[in-house]
């Protein structure tokens, strides 16, 4: 049925206009419970910034708790939901909803999670969307299970057809082993409405759970635009595999056959955990949302021309620093712990 040329999806960039953002809060059963109290405000924080543009929609299990968060922050509620559910951690990008537009109406995608290749439990992020959809979070927009494990992350759209992507994550075995890279390129196409995907071969981040997400390395922007993380030092571990990245990205077309505009964002100073292990913060994991972008930012030199190069990107935007020196500690940052949800979905 869903073969049918009629029923073909597309699925919108994330400079399109937005309805809400999905966050899943931190809470004492998640992996934030050794630094619960340094993680709280900066959703606070994430929260405060998108409402003032759009509804933000969290998913907890603690939901009066939050809202006493909110009240003592002094944070509108006007444009805040709050759902009762339970969750694994806070990931939103890549256990949330895939949005796509089929029939000129929003379609809620919900892809397999199985905690990035099976590294973590994810027994109740991977029902997060199931279960919000079916407490009325968005309304009567319809929910498709997609019997394929897919995050958010993994995946970049320009909402014309074009996918970025990485080969070390959608082709890992640790995702869909019983597909080739020609079946999954089938199935992405029919679930997204994808024309064509540009792959990228190189590219990590050290400290990365994800097997190299695209949305750490490489983003799609608008006019033919791609950002992506350049690094300058050689003597940085991550010198190479971005150096040959860049080299990639140069060699990418467009569907007309013209080339990108690049434009490279800088690698913040390299951080670490307490144990000494590096994490992968970058300013990739940026948040575009309605009329602003929220950056990363790890107080560097680095975060002014990063929020420079993206403002350049995104011109009319306001560019809005997230302070994510917390955040990365558990090997994430902003985009990867929210997932836009487009414009025609609410309740």
């Amino acid at each position: 049925m869903n073969n049918r040329p009629d029923k073909k999806n597309r699925l919108p960039a994330e400079w399109e206009p937005q309805a809400e953002v999905l966050l899943a809060w931190p809470h004492a059963e998640s992996d934030w419970q050794p630094i619960l109290p340094q993680i709280i405000p900066t959703f606070l924080e994430i929260t405060r910034q998108i409402s003032r543009f759009e509804q933000v929609l969290i998913a907890t299990p603690e939901p009066d708790l939050v809202a006493g968060q909110l009240k003592a922050a002094g944070i509108d509620r006007t444009q805040i939901r709050i759902y009762p559910v339970p969750s694994n951690d806070t990931w939103s990008r890549d256990f949330g909803p895939i949005t796509v537009i089929r029939d000129q109406q929003p379609l809620l995608l919900d892809f397999g999670f199985n905690g990035w290749g099976l590294k973590f439990a994810a027994n109740h992020d991977n029902q997060i969307t199931r279960r919000l959809h079916e407490a009325g979070a968005f309304g009567l927009t319809k929910r498709e299970s997609c019997g394929l494990i897919l995050e958010g992350g993994s995946i970049e759209s320009d909402g014309c057809g074009t996918l970025l992507t990485t080969a070390e994550c959608l082709l890992n075995p640790n995702r869909n082993p019983h597909l080739n890279k020609a079946q999954l390129e089938a199935a992405l196409k029919h679930h997204l409405g994808a024309e064509r995907l540009l792959w990228l071969e190189n590219g990590y981040l050290a400290g990365d759970d994800t097997d190299s997400h695209i949305d750490t390395l490489a983003r799609l922007g608008p006019a033919q635009t791609l950002l992506y993380v350049r690094c300058d030092d050689p003597q940085d571990e991550h010198f190479s595999a971005l150096q040959q990245m860049e080299a990639e990205l140069q060699s990418f077309r467009t569907s007309t056959g013209a080339r990108f505009r690049l434009l490279s964002l800088p690698c913040p100073q390299a951080c670490y955990d307490d144990e000494g292990m590096r994490l992968p913060a970058s300013y990739a994991n940026y948040l575009v949302i309605n009329q602003a972008v929220l950056v990363p930012s790890y107080a560097d030199p680095a975060d002014a021309i990063a929020r420079t190069t993206i403002a350049a990107a995104f011109p009319g935007r306001e560019i809005i620093p997230i302070d994510c020196r917390t955040l990365i500690r558990q090997h994430g940052s902003l985009h990867c712990v929210t997932m836009q949800i487009p414009q025609g979905v609410l309740p």
